[in-house]
């Protein structure tokens, strides 16, 4: 058993599901979350918000997944990013359960 975390933008929210139902995840948790990057390091001029924290309208998906799903889950995640043309991404962590009840 894994327990599965999945965030993205809120914009990948449909893609995220379709991509647990098809690894055939059928129960998992969702929370809307406020991203923050912070972009002091970054060119004012290249800046486009014109300050330096930004705020993104994020999700997270969390599920007790076995690990067969996992790796559908993964592969599905890291073919829907290679075919992105934007910065934003699909991002998987995956953390071994010890003990569970």
């Amino acid at each position: 058993m894994k327990l599965l975390l999945i965030t993205a933008i809120a914009e990948f929210g449909k893609e995220v599901k379709q991509i647990l139902k098809n690894a055939q995840v059928q129960n998992y948790s969702f929370q809307e979350v406020v991203g923050y990057r912070n972009a002091t390091q970054d060119a004012l001029n290249s800046n486009w918000f014109g300050t330096e924290m930004n705020e993104n309208e994020s999700i997270m998906f969390y599920a007790f997944v076995d690990k067969e799903n996992v790796d559908s889950v993964c592969d599905a995640v890291t073919e829907f990013n290679s075919k992105q043309q934007s910065q934003s991404h699909i991002h998987t962590v995956i953390l071994n359960i010890e003990k569970s009840n």
